[in-house]
This record gives structure tokens, C-alpha cells and sequence, in this order.
């Protein structure tokens, strides 16, 4: 029963491309702040990329710079995770996260945040 729900993860070889979807159940994403986040077992979760939908600001970890964009289709409610020249390391839990704002200098993990159940992507040869 989770507010968000995402889709798109998979297992793919190094250097290969994934596009990962979220959307709301309950909401819309109108003046959101959402995010995707990863995890892997043994590591902390990590911000990977953030955007603003209303003004349309986005953000990326250091870690997805050039590889990863974060874009938003406003006529189906989603926010999209494009990951390219995946590696190994990008292997974990995804996540999406979005919490009403007027901006987003931050990551959408305050009170008012809402999560998905997540999805797995696994990058190996």
C-alpha cells in the first residue's frame, strides 16, 4: 500500500541504461519535491538525484553526474530516473521520495515525505 509507486529497475551489464519511474497514488506532484534514493546492504542510503515540479530545478549526486538525469512528464503525473553508463556500484535499492515544497534545496525526507516500496537494480557482467 505505498504512495508512490515505482517501476523500471532490472539487472543490466555494466555501461547499459535503465529508466526508472515514479508516480503517486494518492497526490499529484504538482509543487513537489522528489527525489530517488539508493541503498545496498551494508551501505547508507544515498540521495542520487532530486527535481523540483513546478519550477523544474534538479539535482545530482556527485556519484551520478553525466550519467543519470532526472526528468518529470507533467501530462502522466511521473517523475523518470534515466540511468546510463550504469556500473556496479550503482547496484541497489531505488527509491522515490517526494514531499510538498516551494523549493528544493533538500531532499525530500522530512515529515511530510512520502516513499515507495522501491526497485531493485543490479548492474553486473
Amino acid at each position: 500500500q505505498a504512495q508512490l509507486e515505482e517501476s523500471g529497475g532490472g539487472a543490466v551489464q555494466p555501461g547499459g541504461s535503465l529508466r526508472l519511474s515514479c508516480s503517486p497514488s494518492y497526490i499529484t506532484f504538482v509543487n513537489t519535491c522528489v527525489g530517488w534514493f539508493r541503498q545496498t546492504p551494508g551501505k547508507e542510503r544515498e540521495g542520487v538525484a532530486r527535481i523540483w515540479t513546478l519550477g523544474g530545478h534538479t539535482y545530482y549526486a556527485d556519484s551520478v553526474k553525466g550519467r543519470f538525469i532526472i526528468s518529470q512528464d507533467r501530462a502522466k503525473d511521473a517523475v523518470y530516473l534515466q540511468m546510463n553508463g550504469l556500473k556496479p556500484e550503482d547496484t541497489g535499492m531505488y527509491y522515490c521520495a517526494a514531499e510538498p515544497r516551494t523549493s528544493c534545496f533538500g531532499w525530500p525526507t522530512g515529515d511530510d515525505a512520502i516513499w515507495g516500496q522501491g526497485t531493485q537494480v543490479t548492474v553486473s557482467a
